[in-house]
Formats: structure tokens, C-alpha cells, sequence
């Protein structure tokens, strides 16, 4: 079952200067920043009351941040949606017909399990699963 909205991806070039911007923009500093090297990514996390903005760096060319920014520019790269059991809804949505990038939850940022829909089958936005980990 899907709960809420869980995060805002945006991919950006430079995290350093997105942060300083976003800091402006929201009138408070990022509560945290992570690397997730299965990715490829370092992250930065804003919180405004319960909405959170991730904003994303590739660290390599060839991860998939990169080859986002290379082919679209940088923007909303993902929304992101907390479900209470990633391995049963990542079972009903395949069932449903959607595309999973990943046949298993892997570790992302934030102490979350992650599971992405490919966007051809969501209208062109790509899709995360979450769920917090104990």
C-alpha cells in the first residue's frame, strides 16, 4: 500500500552550488548528505514540514544521474512514494503490468529500501518505491 509522497528526486550538476541555492530558496541548510555508490550519486536532503527534496549528483559518468542530465537536463529526475511492504507492492505492480527496473528492493539514501518503475509505463516519470528500514 502506497502511504505518501516520500521525496522529490531533482537531478543537479553541481551539489554544492544546488545546495546553496535550495538553502536560499527554502530558508534552511540540508539535514543531511550521503554518497550511494550502487548508484553512482551523492545526495543532499531538504525538509519542509513533511516534504522532502533530494537533490542528486552523479559521481560518475556512467551512472544514471549523469546519463539523465546529459540527455534532459537538470530537473525533477523521480517521485518517490513510501509503501508500507516494497516486496508485496513491487509483487502487485509487476502483476499489474508495470515494469520494475530492479527485481529486488536494493539499499538507498536516507535508510530506505528502493525499488524504481520504468517511466514508459508510468506516463514518463519514473517511479520509487520506499521503505524505511528498522
Amino acid at each position: 500500500m502506497f502511504v505518501n509522497v516520500e521525496h522529490l528526486g531533482i537531478a543537479v550538476k553541481d551539489i554544492a552550488a544546488s545546495d546553496e541555492l535550495f538553502s536560499k530558496l527554502f530558508n534552511t541548510k540540508p539535514y543531511k548528505h550521503e554518497a550511494v555508490e550502487s548508484e553512482g550519486v551523492t545526495t543532499s536532503f531538504f525538509k519542509i514540514n513533511q516534504t522532502k527534496i533530494e537533490l542528486l549528483e552523479a559521481t560518475n559518468p556512467d551512472s544514471p544521474i549523469a546519463k539523465f542530465i546529459e540527455k534532459k537536463g537538470e530537473g525533477i529526475h523521480h517521485v518517490a512514494f513510501e509503501v508500507e511492504n516494497i516486496l508485496a507492492e513491487m509483487q502487485r505492480l509487476e502483476k499489474e503490468g508495470f515494469m520494475l527496473l530492479n527485481k529486488i528492493p536494493k539499499q538507498g539514501a536516507d535508510n530506505k529500501l528502493v525499488c524504481f518503475l520504468h517511466p514508459k509505463g508510468t506516463n514518463g516519470v519514473l517511479i520509487e518505491l520506499c521503505q524505511e528500514q528498522p
